[in-house]
């Protein structure tokens, strides 16, 4: 079911906004999509952190929109005053219109004569190019949010997530966090990931990494709270 919202940029609308996200991920659905990019670029800038959890979910699509881009279809999205993505991107008829005329001009331009020695080398080298990278293409990633959960109380929140955040894996990216409470004046560390399949395994980032010498020193445990393929 489509959504709506109204004045996204203001204090009222972030608001709203704030409220909306407390207990969902994303926009629409349980993975990132185009309902995601279109609330993102009706913001005219980055939330204020007095806004936690619109915060967090922006970051993470910034951090989504660098590395990997945004394919899912969503539900739909209606923002006040703010054209949809796919609006955005048609162009105008008038201009159609006056590209067809540039085209006639151009008729007598040979788009298909003989290639060059030198546009036949720099071909091939964009082919082996692609061939060599063809491999790492195909990995794909995964967006995970995880519950990071501290001894007791009085366990250090920032060193504990200085800890989390020292874990250094190729094919791993931190995203943006925030401490949620549990009970009893104890806070957990919720903090969302982006993987490379092929490279990162969750588990054993948990099992190996996480929940060992020196992380354990703060780290209790740690629990997938979800996890979407991108």
């Amino acid at each position: 079911m489509a959504v709506t919202f109204y004045g996204v940029n203001s204090g009222s609308g972030l608001k709203k906004l704030d409220e909306y996200l407390l207990t969902r991920s994303y926009i629409s659905g349980y993975q990132a999509s185009k309902d995601d990019i279109t609330v993102h670029a009706a913001l005219s800038k980055a939330p204020s952190s007095e806004y936690v959890n619109v915060s967090r979910w922006y970051n993470h699509i910034e951090a989504l929109l660098r590395i990997s881009g945004v394919s899912g279809e969503g539900c739909g999205v209606t923002i006040e005053g703010f054209a949809p993505v796919d609006a955005v991107a048609t162009p105008p008829a008038e201009d159609t219109k006056a590209t067809a005329a540039e085209d006639d001009d151009d008729d007598d331009v040979d788009l298909f004569g003989e290639e060059t020695e030198e546009e036949k080398k720099a071909a091939e080298a964009r082919a082996a190019a692609v061939k060599a990278s063809g491999k790492k293409k195909e990995s794909g990633k995964s967006s995970v949010l995880l519950d990071v959960k501290p001894w007791d109380d009085e366990t250090d929140m920032k060193k504990l997530e200085e800890a989390v955040r020292s874990i250094k894996m190729e094919g791993l990216l931190w995203g943006a966090s925030k401490l949620v409470p549990v009970g009893y004046g104890i806070k957990k560390l919720q903090i969302m990931l982006t993987i490379v399949d092929d490279l990162v395994s969750v588990d054993d980032l948990i099992e190996e990494q996480l929940t060992v010498e020196p992380t354990n020193e703060y780290v209790q445990s740690c629990d997938i709270v979800a996890f979407n393929k991108i």
